[in-house]
């Protein structure tokens, strides 16, 4: 049961995308914590790490509403491609509701009403397929992670030249820090929209770029782009920023430090 004069949950907690960038580090500070903590995978995982480990699949359903079975808060960390992502979250819904959940906790992207990318929409519609859910719920906002630019750029690099749309500005968070966030809203009652979490600098592509081809040691021809239609007005326009939540303290370069060292 919840204990609304201390913030202690003293039942189950469900991660899904337990396993994934945000997911593993949830899981890891709610086990540091003395919660019980059930983590959905895809795959059957060992033991051994202080968490209940069960196998489901959110796309076709198959285990879900064992999952869910006895859970007080479900945290959903997991993601996977457009309409897709729609109807998992829909299912787990349908389970949760099924199993008498107390709280759904939905994490979410700063700027998906604002910026019309086809994966921006699809979580918007799953915020709408929470906020409608009948539960208790609480939607956390963040910025891009440090994690996901890496990916980007790891990707351009391999390229002749490297693509830098102009214009286009991010502010990226230390995925720890997201998941404090997201670890603490688990110990509250439902709050609708929680305050967003963003990174602590507003940096622009081109200078994120140029900074990890320092760090990585590799020489690269920065190849100006302009992204067209509404989608490139809306992350020149900002739409994706929040820098009046800049909360995040990790920067892009204590990231990049992490990752390549004194190379």
């Amino acid at each position: 049961m919840f204990d609304g004069r201390n913030g202690v949950v003293n039942g189950t907690v469900l991660v899904t995308g337990a396993t994934g960038t945000l997911g593993r580090e949830v899981v890891r500070l709610l086990v540091a914590r003395g919660v019980a903590v059930r983590g959905l995978s895809r795959r059957a995982r060992g033991g051994g790490d202080g968490v209940d480990w069960v196998v489901g699949d959110l796309v076709t359903g198959a285990g879900i509403a064992e999952a869910t079975a006895g859970v007080e808060v479900v945290v959903d960390c997991a993601t996977t491609q457009r309409k897709a992502d729609v109807s998992g979250v829909r299912t787990l819904v349908e389970r949760a509701r099924e199993a008498g959940v107390r709280h759904l906790v939905y994490v979410s992207i700063v700027g998906i009403d604002r910026v019309p990318l086809a994966y921006y929409r699809a979580k918007l519609a799953c915020e709408r397929v929470v906020r409608e859910s009948g539960l208790g719920w609480t939607v956390l906002r963040a910025t891009q992670f440090h994690d996901l630019l890496l990916k980007v750029f790891d990707a351009s690099a391999k390229l002749p030249v490297f693509p830098a749309p102009g214009g286009v500005r991010f502010q990226p968070v230390d995925v720890r820090e997201v998941a404090a966030a997201v670890a603490g809203l688990v110990g509250e009652e439902p709050a609708g929209f929680a305050p967003e979490v963003a990174g602590p600098q507003v940096r622009s592509y081109r200078e994120l770029a140029e900074a990890y081809l320092r760090a990585a040691g590799r020489r690269r021809v920065l190849l100006p782009l302009r992204i067209p239609g509404a989608v490139g007005r809306g992350l020149r326009a900002g739409g994706n920023l929040a820098p009046e939540r800049a909360v995040g303290r990790g920067t892009f370069e204590e990231a990049l430090e992490r990752r390549f060292g004194d190379r």
